[in-house]
């Protein structure tokens, strides 16, 4: 909407700048100027200055700049309409009419309103009625109190065909209006219009004005065609533009509490009823562009906290490609990732807040998802894959449309590209050396493959102690790499809790390390060690670190950068789950082709066998990680 020049200029002279800040910050006269604390940042210092002759203020600490409704818009989440017509309202100034037809269409919308709002008062009546019985049954197997119904304005359809249509028909409500605001199921090929939602706990939907626009209706029957079924879009509903919990995240958000944009209705209720009260949720599509600008309306990094399941990881996916054309200085996501088979109303309800919390306190960056991504199931044994994989990862931060957010981009991948790629050629020319043809001198027997070397783990390793009693390297590396930098599980200990361990030995002295970490903080080594020797975990320690050769236990060091083992971490807990999932699949398809010898099973076999061997290869890239650490390079 266009407002007039003069309309503007006059709430601008009934409301000076400074009026409108200090209904949010305590201002202090300081010359011509007005100073204050920083609304913005936290700070002890102010660094925060209106000029009402200038008619502006600005934000030192974080270079924010405006009038009246530029303050509005930053401190309350509102667009440039909103903002207009909350000060037009203080000020005292009507609003202006530009057209008769806009005048009728706004009409028009607050009597769609007043529908919305006579349907909501429906549901809820009904919610709390006899017939509600088997929906607040349903409710408070969930967790959702009756104060938590009342609070969110649940409701209940009944199954009954026309028992909305009836009701409103008796409050004077049109069926035009019904089928206009979506109530109704209407059709050249329905002779007679009839309620669209039945048999279904009803969820009002909001928009940042807290009016009543939609309805989001789950199903009680396991027979519904759909599980949930939403409004259609009207003029007052427009699902991809809008968030459930919208207008209470935004008040939140304006108390510094974090924006988490969670999955459904109940996961945003429940984590707003465990104290998350900036949660929100897409309305049952994945989140849209008009969503992620709401999103960063309200705040400069969103927490995205999808499920821990495939599904979950797409969804994660998905939302990093929708972002990277709008990222901006300051403006990017962050993602939590909840333990598999949980949603946040699953792990509130069984493990409370604070495991929520800590969810959101590991949430990722975007530039860490965007390249978990890409490297997720890449194959890099060959030049050309790895070129394959630098050129895909250029084209992607292309779509960065921010200049100097895309240089920073480059920069940051080209390292990661760097770290991941050199180790491969630092063991091009020992391998070259090590392979260098030798003429077989005649009648000598071609040499013998027998291992004659007299290392010390020689004892414990798996050719001499049979392969199940060996600790596998991996698990090994994991779990030392833990004990020598316990600083990983400020951010990890969810990750290294749920990842698969197959000895006894690792899963042991993982244990011992979770609940040396539940009970004190161990970002000490010295700490973690004595916890560790007094829990009698020394000697499975001891058996850790022999199944380990001398020669790739770098990341494992006391020593070692943290950059280093961070990156070596992330890649070898990505690679340890790929060979776990590929290796039960290949142990389903030897069963498979014992059984039943097809051409197909054996093809799936095969095809296996070489993914493993390709993710072998890969994983043996981590052994040249370590520049930082002062691992020597080695050149061709």
């Amino acid at each position: 909407m266009r407002f007039p020049p003069s309309f503007l200029d006059d709430i601008r002279a009934r409301l000076p700048v400074s009026e409108v800040v200090r209904r949010r910050v305590a201002l202090k006269k300081a010359g011509r100027e007005w100073k204050g604390l920083s609304p913005f940042n936290q700070e002890k210092t102010p660094s925060f200055t209106v000029n009402d002759q200038k008619g502006f203020y600005h934000c030192f600490s974080s270079g924010k700049h405006g009038d009246q409704f530029g303050f509005v818009m930053e401190t309350e989440g509102l667009t440039f309409p909103e903002a207009v017509e909350k000060l037009a309202g203080i000020a005292g100034v009507p609003m202006p009419v530009v057209s008769p037809d806009m005048e009728k269409k706004e009409a028009r919308r607050r009597t769609l309103h007043d529908v919305m709002e006579l349907a909501a008062k429906y549901f809820e009546e009904n919610l709390q009625a006899r017939t509600g019985a088997r929906a607040r049954g349903y409710l408070n197997d969930r967790g959702l109190t009756p104060e938590i119904q009342s609070r969110f304005r649940m409701g209940y359809a009944s199954n009954e065909r026309f028992a909305l249509k009836e009701y409103l028909g008796g409050k004077g409500v049109s069926v035009e209006d019904m089928i206009e605001t979506g109530l109704l199921i209407h059709g050249d090929d329905i002779p007679v219009p009839y309620d669209r939602f039945r048999e279904r706990v009803m969820f009002p939907i909001a928009d940042f004005r807290n009016r009543i626009v939609g309805f989001g209706g789950r199903a009680l029957s396991p027979d519904a065609q759909a599980k949930y079924l939403n409004s259609p879009e009207t003029a007052l509903f427009h699902k991809g533009s809008l968030l459930y919990n919208g207008a209470n995240a935004r008040a939140a958000t304006q108390k510094n509490q974090s924006l988490v944009v969670v999955e459904g209705y109940v996961d945003a209720i429940a984590m707003a009823v465990a104290g998350f009260e900036g949660a929100v949720a897409p309305l049952g599509t994945a989140l849209t562009e008009d969503q992620l600008g709401l999103c960063w309306r309200m705040v400069d990094e969103p927490i995205l906290c999808f499920d821990g399941d495939n599904a979950g990881k797409r969804a994660a996916f998905r939302a990093v490609e929708l972002a990277l054309p709008f990222l901006a200085p300051g403006k990017s996501l962050r993602f939590a990732t909840l333990p598999e088979g949980k949603d946040p109303d699953d792990l509130i309800r069984s493990s409370g807040a604070d495991a929520m919390q800590e969810v959101l306190n590991g949430a990722r960056p975007l530039s860490e998802m965007l390249w978990l991504r890409e490297i997720e199931a890449v194959r890099l044994d060959t030049p050309e894959q790895r070129a394959a994989l630098e050129k895909r990862i250029g084209e992607l931060l292309q779509q960065i449309k921010d200049e100097t957010v895309r240089r920073y981009y480059r920069d940051d991948f080209r390292s990661r590209l760097s770290r991941l790629f050199t180790p491969e050629q630092q063991r091009i020319a020992p391998r070259r050396e090590a392979r260098e043809f030798r003429p077989r001198q005649p009648g000598r027997p071609y040499p013998s493959r027998v291992m004659t070397t007299r290392s010390p783990n020689l004892a414990n390793s798996p050719i001499l102690r049979g392969h199940h009693a060996a600790v596998p390297a991996r698990e090994a590396l994991i779990v030392l790499a833990v004990l020598n930098h316990p600083w990983l599980l400020s951010d990890h200990a969810e990750e290294f809790a749920e990842l698969e361990l197959v000895h006894a030995d690792a899963v042991a002295l993982r244990k011992a390390v979770l609940e040396a970490a539940a009970r004190t903080d161990i970002s000490e080594t010295s700490v973690l060690s004595k916890m560790l020797e007094e829990a009698g975990a020394a000697p499975v320690r001891i058996r850790m670190e022999r199944a380990i050769s001398h020669g790739a236990d770098w990341e494992i060091r006391p020593d070692s950068a943290s950059e280093d083992v961070l990156a070596w971490w992330h890649q070898i807990v990505s690679l340890h789950r790929r060979k776990r999932t590929l290796s039960r699949e290949l142990r389903e398809a030897e069963r498979a082709f014992g059984a039943e010898p097809t051409e197909a099973n054996q093809a799936r076999l095969l095809d296996l066998q070489e993914r493993l061997a390709i993710l072998d290869g890969t994983e043996a890239l981590i052994e040249g990680f370590g520049a930082q650490s002062g691992r020597p390079a080695r050149t061709m």
